[in-house]
């Protein structure tokens, strides 16, 4: 048949040099070569000759004239006009077959040739590639013809076991024709996952070849899977600073065998080249076949600003048998913002942000609060503030988290969570009279401090009950007045009210504890505003009007409060303040 024939033009001296080159590169060692010439349509006719004079630009010996006339081709300069030659020989094979040439007589005769090749032996292989992979062996089927009749056709078949490093073992031999059905259960699959087929044919009578028909192996398959975007994909490729790393794809088993337990490996090469093994499920449910399970997971980004690269390997490690693994794994980038944006922190002394050597209470509650942008890194470890005392006598104490009850710190809860607001609440007991000094420190979980300087804010204890003169402002007035006044001490009076008077000294209206608003140590501006009504909420004439406080704590009024450089004596008369309604 026409299966090996190959077609070259000899018209120049191009294609006479690819003529050549086959011949002598591409054309096997020992190889039996059947050349037959051609004439027109393939191009003008060249002669020996003209192949011979090829040396001049391929140098001494180097054409196809020299090759073939090395080959045996002893007669090749009687090419020489419109006639046709067959040769066939044996390449590189002079010494043991002697080749066979032949010309015709004129353009019209046909060239007949019967040549007899020998073979070099009268036994041969034939080996199949590698079957698999098994999870259980079960049979061999084989079967084939001779074609002649007679016991010259002696095939055997013996079966290769190839194990998972691809070292061949032959676990049965010499299987011949009154074997063709083998039971093959008794290899090891999980030894030799793989088999090969190898047919020994010999025939040193006839010389011809047992006739294969097929060879089968039957048996489990190991299951193959493989992960599957279209069917489930998601990832986030850009992240805020803390946001979990929520992943999910789907992983589908593309087989009839069935997986137990899978198991899989998620890790996380971050910028630095450094990995990070997420490891909070390490194995997933069993596979049956055909059947798809998500595989899932959510991973912390608090450590991985920055470029990342995210590797997922679904049955890794031949964990388990599977027939191929290129499918199982993927990478993907990601692309984690950095947090740089730093806290805020906010100070109050009983609810009030004070001034700098501001009076507050020897009992204060002193609320700390630390807010941060990141509605992902949760404020929740106490680490994140550092709370120091400077007492009169300078002596700087640090304060701790610990069981009493003097600090007691709240989380800003569950992420994300955009009001991410941790509370401290402080309480402690000042005993000494004298100058204080509150610092404190905070920072968010990325390290960002709440501003470039400590908090710092003086303070003033007074441990002594006292209350001020009580001013109203403004004064005179026209629509409403409120009040100003300074209380020392550990806490409140149970009971202070205001009485308002006309000259004669009848009371007007009477401002209770609860009408003035919340109160607490230092200075006081009341939310209560006087608008000068009487106590039926009927309008006051005109004039001025007296007024004074009535205080009293435990039992026992307050003494008067009068802080340095007070002037405020002169406004008052026997305990009496004076205010002028004008409207």
């Amino acid at each position: 048949n026409r299966e090996f024939n190959f077609h070259f033009s000899l018209s120049d001296t191009s294609g006479r040099r690819k003529a050549k080159d086959f011949l002598e590169y591409i054309v096997p060692e020992g190889a039996y070569v059947a050349i037959r010439s051609n004439t027109y349509p393939y191009g003008p006719n060249t002669y020996a000759a003209a192949w011979a004079a090829d040396t001049t630009y391929y140098g001494p010996g180097n054409s196809l004239y020299h090759y073939l006339k090395n080959q045996g081709f002893n007669s090749i300069d009687d090419y020489d006009t419109t006639t046709a030659f067959a040769i066939i020989y044996k390449k590189n094979g002079l010494s043991t077959y002697t080749p066979s040439i032949k010309f015709t007589e004129n353009i019209y005769d046909r060239i007949l040739m019967s040549v007899t090749c020998p073979t070099p032996d009268s036994l041969g292989y034939t080996i199949s590639p590698a079957f698999g992979a098994a999870k259980q062996w079960k049979q061999l089927i084989w079967r084939g013809s001779s074609t002649e009749a007679g016991p010259a056709d002696v095939p055997t078949v013996d079966i290769i076991g190839v194990d998972n490093a691809g070292v061949e073992t032959t676990v049965m031999s010499n299987l011949d024709v009154s074997q063709q059905d083998v039971d093959i259960s008794s290899i090891n699959a999980v030894q030799y996952p793989y088999l090969k087929l190898r047919l020994r044919n010999l025939d040193s009578i006839n010389l011809t070849a047992y006739q294969l028909r097929y060879w089968r192996l039957t048996y489990v398959p190991i299951p193959e899977g493989a992960l599957a975007p279209n069917v489930l994909f998601q990832f986030k490729d850009t992240l805020e600073a803390g946001e979990p790393l929520d992943f999910k794809i789907a992983f589908k088993n593309i087989s009839d065998g069935n997986f137990d337990s899978l198991k899989v490996k998620m890790i996380v090469t971050d910028r630095n080249n450094v990995q990070h093994i997420i490891s909070p499920v390490s194995r997933f449910r069993p596979l049956p076949g055909h059947d798809s399970l998500h595989v899932r997971n959510s991973a912390t980004t608090a450590t991985l600003a920055g470029l990342n690269t995210f590797y997922l390997d679904v049955n890794p490690d031949n964990d388990q048998p599977e027939q191929f693994h290129f499918n199982n794994f993927m990478y993907r980038n990601f692309y984690v913002k950095s947090d740089n944006v730093n806290p805020l922190l906010d100070v109050t002394f009983d609810g009030v942000h004070i001034l700098n050597r501001d009076i507050v209470s020897s009992k204060p509650h002193i609320l700390i609060k630390l807010k941060d942008e990141s509605k992902w890194l949760i404020l929740d470890d106490t680490a994140t503030t550092k709370i120091l005392v400077r007492y009169p006598n300078g002596v700087v104490r640090p304060f701790f988290f610990n069981t009493n009850d003097t600090l007691k710190f709240t989380a800003a809860g569950s992420a994300p969570n955009p009001d991410n607001t941790a509370t401290i609440d402080f309480l402690p007991y000042f005993p000494l009279d004298g100058d204080y000094e509150l610092i404190v420190t905070g920072k968010d979980r990325s390290g960002n401090t709440a501003g470039n300087v400590e908090y710092k804010v003086g303070f003033q204890v007074i441990n002594k009950p006292m209350i001020s003169n009580m001013l109203n402002y403004p004064n005179p007035f026209t629509t409403s007045t409120a009040f100003v006044f300074t209380i020392t001490g550990a806490e409140v009076p149970q009971n202070i009210k205001i009485q308002i008077l006309t000259i004669t000294g009848k009371i007007v209206r009477e401002i209770t504890k609860d009408e003035l608003g919340p109160l607490h140590i230092g200075r006081n501006i009341t939310e209560f505003k006087w608008d000068g009504t009487d106590q039926y909420g009927q309008k006051l004439a005109n004039g001025i009007y007296l007024y004074r406080v009535v205080t009293n704590l435990n039992g026992r009024s307050l003494d008067k409060y009068k802080a340095e450089g007070d002037d405020t004596d002169k406004y008052f008369n026997k305990g009496y303040g004076k205010m002028y309604l004008m409207r």
